[in-house]
């Protein structure tokens, strides 16, 4: 999903670029060092959209896991060092248990809360420590036109159901991919200029704060204004516990984004608008 995003994208602004799926092996350190060295140019940068994401089945399948989101991450981060790139690595919000009241801070203490977050958080442990010309931007509620995501899901419910039920005591903010993208290549085009922003830890999401039910209803609201829906759907607020999931969800992800903000100089679009903006290209 944010990979294909990254790559549209890089098409528009010029940039040269090889995209890469499952082809490439990253639990193989050698697939990685051999894939690099045939390049007929040596790469600035390595941007690592690869993970393991599927949080309560990881439960059961710890060990592909962590190969994916903790060696993978790592041989990725000593490819790029090897051959002096600098990495862009992604990771998640599920690095915080949610107890917290107040966003999180890049410099707040880590507390996963089950295997997909305790991996993602060993996976940035490994890459700060493999390559120190790494960038680790964390995100949350992640969606967009290339894969399975909550928007998608909740209008192909609201289509074909009376009602949907939708949890409101997880708090966050969602990310369209677009503007991940953007501000990745934002910050690449920065560097590349000469401007010096520390590598490191960076925040991410779109602004504002809500739950699962808020945005459920937006996206009911903007679907039918725009069309996209053409019936009507309950939607109705629940609690997590009458979801059950072998994971406890961070009951508060939400992100502090003033370090980002601060040093690419740029401000973040607000969650609604772009909520707006991803449905109108949908529809069209």
């Amino acid at each position: 999903m944010l990979g294909t995003e990254l790559s549209l994208l890089f098409e528009k602004n010029g940039f040269p670029f090889v995209g890469t799926d499952k082809e490439i092996d990253i639990t193989n350190p050698e697939a990685l060092e051999n894939f690099i060295t045939k390049q007929p140019v040596p790469f600035s940068w390595i941007i690592n959209c690869a993970a393991y994401t599927a949080v309560d089945k990881a439960e059961d399948e710890k060990e592909i896991c962590s190969l994916l989101n903790v060696k993978g991450a790592e041989n990725i981060a000593n490819t790029a060092r090897k051959t002096g790139a600098a990495l862009i690595h992604i990771s998640t919000d599920y690095v915080f248990n949610g107890k917290e009241r107040k966003p999180y801070t890049e410099e707040d203490k880590t507390d996963p809360i089950g295997v997909y977050g305790l991996s993602k958080r060993d996976g940035e442990n490994k890459v700060l420590k493999a390559n120190k010309k790494s960038f680790i931007i964390r995100t949350a509620w992640l969606y967009g036109k290339y894969g399975n995501n909550f928007v998608h899901t909740m209008l192909k419910y609201m289509n074909e159901k009376e009602s949907v039920s939708v949890v409101n005591d997880q708090y966050g903010s969602p990310t369209w991919t677009f503007d991940l993208s953007q501000i990745i290549i934002t910050m690449i085009q920065q560097i590349e200029k000469g401007k010096n922003i520390p590598y490191g830890i960076y925040h991410f999401t779109n602004e504002g704060e809500i739950t699962w039910f808020d945005f459920a209803c937006e996206i009911y609201a903007q679907a039918r204004s725009l069309g996209i829906l053409t019936k009507t759907c309950e939607v109705k607020s629940c609690t997590s516990a009458e979801f059950p999931a072998k994971v406890t969800r961070p009951a508060y992800s939400m992100l502090d984004k003033t370090k980002i903000k601060k040093n690419l100089n740029t401000t973040i679009p607000e969650w609604k608008d772009s909520l707006q903006k991803y449905l109108l290209g949908e529809k069209n």
